[in-house]
């Protein structure tokens, strides 16, 4: 009689555990929403300084996203998971305690590279534990639970900014980075899959697939960046509401990302994630003045929540994409291949807040929507009519 698979093996397990570290990670990202310009403006920092603040994730999460991919798929994804951990409630606990400019700038760096190693790697797991036809349902439950943490976070850091001050925010989101930790050492990895070849990035970019979603990414990470904190500074200057409120407003579309990610998640499986992608970059595109628009905060709350069907209908596909790209072409390392994407990202949070604060404090954030939705509507159609039938070969 054959023995069940022990439970700290299970594929379920582990692809749960990776859910939840990018949970934690994201939550940490996102609960610094509403604290950190206002410990930026004690500091006394200017909005452009709160923009590069932000962008300043992107720098670490931009260097180590590849080679972390490349390492997880030499010597496994177990280690590097566990090491992510360590690095995020390091990096949290860091933030809790700094009181200078130049000590959140470090920790938001460290969470960066927190950052790679938790989503390049997990997601990695994932591809290698699940066929392509079930990519697309498992990777929509992982970004349904991540997105819970990115729109929970800024509400919750606001709640407990008001509750107990700037340091608790952080030191919860420590103690559930320390929890993972725990779990990741506990879990059984599963066992290393043979590679037959391991693609560097710049193979791995000849494949015009992968260079397409690439781009894709780097738009709509970068405007979600953008948003962040020129949304929240206009929420606060203009519409006169506090910290608490500013995060339910970022809170408030918690419930349908969560639920709209896995129901994507399946369409991308049947249909395909390319055109499901695009579509959610014109969607934020065409919906992106609409935020100028706010003028309450009930406002707030329905617009944010329409802007949000857009954005779930982006990230998913491409996600999958990635991976049916990566497949398509014969590459087996999906580390490499989740090191593009979140390099991807890295651009656009290094580009999205550093140009938004500083156009947010020379035009308003009225114009700035217009400007950006008019720059993002017709760079999507360029990369949506690109074709990619001839998938290329990385070692070509």
């Amino acid at each position: 009689m054959a023995r069940s698979q022990p439970l700290r093996a299970s594929r379920v397990i582990a692809a749960t555990l990776a859910t939840l570290a990018a949970f934690t990670d994201v939550l940490a990202y996102s609960i610094a929403v509403p604290v950190l310009p206002d410990l930026s403006r004690r500091a006394g920092a200017s909005p452009t300084v709160i923009g590069f603040l932000f962008a300043s994730f992107g720098v670490t999460l931009l260097a180590t996203s590849v080679p972390m991919g490349a390492l997880s798929d030499r010597l496994g994804r177990r280690g590097p998971l566990i090491a992510g951990a360590v690095a995020l409630t390091l990096s949290t606990l860091l933030l809790a305690f700094a009181n200078t400019l130049p000590w959140l700038f470090l920790a938001r760096l460290v969470q960066g590279s927190a950052d790679a190693v938790t989503w390049v790697v997990g997601l990695a797991l994932i591809a290698d534990l699940f066929e392509a036809e079930e990519r697309g349902r498992v990777m929509g439950l992982f970004m349904g639970g991540t997105t819970v943490g990115f729109m929970l976070g800024p509400s919750l850091g606001g709640w407990l900014y008001e509750m107990g001050g700037p340091r608790l925010p952080f030191l919860a989101v420590a103690a559930l980075a320390a929890f993972c930790t725990l779990g990741f050492v506990w879990m059984k990895a599963p066992a290393q899959l043979e590679v037959g070849e391991y693609a560097t990035l710049r193979q791995l970019l000849r494949v015009r697939a992968v260079a397409i979603c690439g781009l894709a990414v780097t738009l709509g990470g970068g405007t979600l960046a953008m948003l962040e904190p020129t949304l929240a500074l206009f929420l606060a200057e203009h519409i006169g509401l506090g910290p608490s409120r500013v995060g339910l407003v970022f809170g408030s579309s918690a419930v349908t990302a969560a639920i709209l990610h896995p129901i994507v998640g399946r369409i991308a499986d049947r249909k395909g994630g390319r055109w499901l992608m695009h579509a959610g970059l014109i969607g934020m595109a065409l919906m992106l003045p609409l935020l100028s628009r706010i003028n309450s905060f009930s406002s707030a709350v329905a617009i944010n929540v329409v802007f949000t069907l857009a954005v779930a209908g982006m990230i998913t596909p491409s996600l999958t994409y990635m991976a049916d790209a990566t497949s398509q072409a014969g590459v087996k390392s999906f580390g490499v291949a989740y090191g593009v994407y979140n390099v991807a990202w890295a651009i656009g949070l290094l580009v999205g807040p550093s140009l938004g604060g500083a156009a947010y404090e020379r035009i308003g954030f009225p114009t700035l929507t217009l400007v950006w939705a008019a720059l993002l509507l017709p760079l999507t159609l360029l990369v949506a009519v690109v074709r990619t039938d001839t998938m290329g070969n990385p070692s070509s």
